[in-house]
């Protein structure tokens, strides 16, 4: 199985992409039992490697939740600490979540994190910054350290922006009582924005392990009005998924898989119905002419983020 399930989009009803539909308030258990099934399905179908965080609403307590009647230690889950979710599942909420990387915010949400355990492989800072400076932040980095030692965990970081690249450079200057502290790098990564392909071949050498996040662009993959800039971007993308029988997003999802081989990339899913049409994945091979083709497609960072700040919570 080459897709893990990321649940950003199951936990709270309200994301960041362009083709969601919503309402102003959803109920939660609803979201509870639409969560579940999600789950279920994604478990059903073979996937094993389950990403979550407590500012995903309520992912990472749902998942928590369903662990419970599991008994399988081929299940591997990552979950970050650093964001707390504000929006109580209201649309029209100011502020849907609050980034804090401070030491008492890393406890505080260990704290419940670790309840993940003993499926628990991989704790990450939640879109790790420089501005945050937590990257500098020695209590925080011993801490981090201590879990990992204590716990035998993978520590990473999750990764957003435009300077991704030197965010994960960083990173792996990082070192806790003279050892690298990070394992594990969860970054941006699809066909419009391959700006973590520069810092692969590094992240394979030191034998890191990169797992893929927002593989469809937010959305941004499948064709919209919006952006005409792009339309011969779409109209390769719907020839090569046409000719696959598949939809534009298994195309973009295996991009992502063939062009960095052994990472993990995410499904953004948040119904059955979506998950199993990214789990297509497997039933086709790109050619080395379509992978060249779609790569062709890559823009600037600063361009590719500058649209996603446009984006808005639905």
């Amino acid at each position: 199985m080459t897709l893990g399930l990321g649940m950003a989009a199951i936990g709270r009803p309200h994301y960041i992409n362009v083709r969601a539909n919503t309402v102003a308030k959803s109920d939660v258990n609803e979201l509870k039992a639409s969560g579940f099934k999600v789950l279920d399905e994604a478990y059903n179908l073979g996937v094993r490697y389950f990403d979550t965080a407590p500012g995903y609403g309520l992912a990472e307590q749902l998942l928590i939740d369903w662990l419970v009647n599991k008994n399988d230690r081929s299940i591997q889950v990552a979950t970050k600490w650093g964001y707390t979710y504000t929006a109580n599942f209201d649309k029209n909420a100011t502020v849907h979540e609050v980034k804090e990387h401070s030491i008492s915010k890393l406890k505080e949400q260990w704290q419940v994190s670790k309840k993940l355990l003993p499926f628990l492989t991989t704790y990450q800072i939640h879109s790790a910054t420089l501005e945050t400076g937590v990257l500098e932040n020695d209590a925080i980095l011993n801490e981090l350290g201590c879990i990992k030692s204590e716990f035998n965990l993978k520590i990473g970081v999750s990764t957003t922006g435009e300077n991704q690249v030197e965010v994960i450079k960083k990173a792996l200057e990082v070192t806790v009582e003279g050892k690298p502290l990070f394992d594990a790098f969860q970054s941006t990564y699809n066909i419009l924005d391959q700006s973590v392909l520069s810092v692969s071949d590094v992240l394979k050498q030191e034998g890191k392990k990169l797992i893929i996040k927002e593989a469809l662009a937010n959305g941004r993959i499948f064709r919209n009005s919006n952006y005409p800039e792009y339309d011969d971007f779409y109209s390769t993308l719907e020839s090569i998924a046409k000719k696959y029988d598949v939809g534009a997003d298994a195309i973009a999802l295996q991009f992502c898989n063939k062009t960095l081989p052994k990472s993990i990339v995410l499904s953004g899913a948040s119904t059955v119905s979506q998950l199993q049409e990214n789990l297509k994945i497997d039933a086709f091979v790109l050619t080395d002419e379509e992978l060249n083709c779609l790569k062709k497609f890559g823009i600037e960072p600063s361009k590719y983020w500058s649209e996603r700040k446009q984006l808005k919570w639905n």
